[in-house]
């Protein structure tokens, strides 16, 4: 039997733009589409982004959405769908702002808050970008997770190894099975494999769903640990995304992140996406779970 080929970066792109979208099937209430990945776990950024679409859909032009703050609390499963209710807090001139809170199975997964505002000129300032490689210049995550598979888990391989259309340049690759304590700190250039077209509202959605990609392993890494110790239980509890200039999903973006506390099981992460020119166009923070269960006692 011979494999099947992999898919085409624009094939994968194209089903993750499709999986980002949200169905309207009432006024203010949206379906969002399964993942077929097969992990079981719905990805938190997934979540995120179709919130926010349901969110843009409820929203007219000129307004754009600036931020969101959302708190994760239980799991997405894979194998039902999830519905969007949006509530419509505030209408003004200016500023607009939209509660979403993402339901499965008749229970709550996710709330979320987003603002909107019409833009317009002021004062500017923003941080500096971290000086580091371009991205044409480092290996791809894509390569990275072939080369450390033979480490994993045969279970796991194939999750390991699928494609996946967003396309990751760590600038210090990470040792996914033997990890060893560092300051916590990584920086990953990051896009989507192929174009998305020019809808704004989808490039917003896209880099929703990629924040949350290595936010919260940033916390782990001064304590030697990852999603492959075993042992450790990790989950998102809430992220913060502020969106400050225009950008494009499809071109390269820097994802700066580091951490600066953990304690009491949890771990404090921020993290800073620029262009490659340097302007700064989204922040991010994000606490999450980081709790390390003791071994369960073997049966006699």
């Amino acid at each position: 039997m011979t494999d099947q080929a992999a898919p085409s970066p624009a094939a994968l792109v194209a089903d993750l733009v499709d999986l980002l979208d949200v169905e309207e099937i009432d006024t203010d209430l949206y379906r969002g589409r399964r993942s077929r990945d097969g992990v079981g776990r719905v990805f938190g950024g997934q979540v995120i982004a179709q919130a926010l679409q349901a969110a843009q859909r409820s929203t007219e032009a000129p307004k754009q959405a600036h931020s969101l703050h959302a708190y994760f609390m239980r799991a997405g499963d894979e194998q039902h769908p999830i519905i969007y209710r949006v509530v419509r807090d505030f209408e003004g001139r200016s500023f607009a702002t939209r509660r979403v809170i993402a339901m499965q199975r008749g229970q709550p997964i996710l709330n979320m808050a987003a603002s909107f505002q019409v833009p317009e000129e002021g004062f500017h300032h923003q941080a500096e970008m971290p000086e580091v490689p371009a991205p044409e210049t480092l290996e791809s995550e894509a390569a990275i997770r072939a080369r450390e598979s033979v480490h994993v888990d045969e279970r796991f391989r194939a999750n390991l190894l699928r494609a996946r259309p967003i396309e990751i340049r760590p600038v210090y690759p990470r040792k996914w099975f033997k990890p060893q304590p560092t300051e916590p700190v990584q920086h990953s250039w990051f896009r989507v494999s192929a174009a998305i077209g020019d809808d704004a509202a989808v490039h917003r959605a896209v880099l929703a769903y990629a924040s949350d990609m290595a936010l919260l392993g940033t916390s782990m890494l001064p304590h030697g640990v990852n999603w492959t110790s075993p042992g450790l239980q990790s989950a998102s509890l809430d992220h913060a995304l502020w969106l400050h200039e225009p950008f494009r999903a499809d071109e390269w973006l820097l994802y700066a992140c580091d951490s600066t506390w953990a304690g009491h099981a949890r771990g404090f992460n921020r993290g800073q996406i620029f262009t490659q020119d340097g302007q700064l166009v989204a922040s991010v923070a994000q606490e999450g779970l980081i709790r390390m269960r003791a071994p369960r006692p073997k049966a006699d």
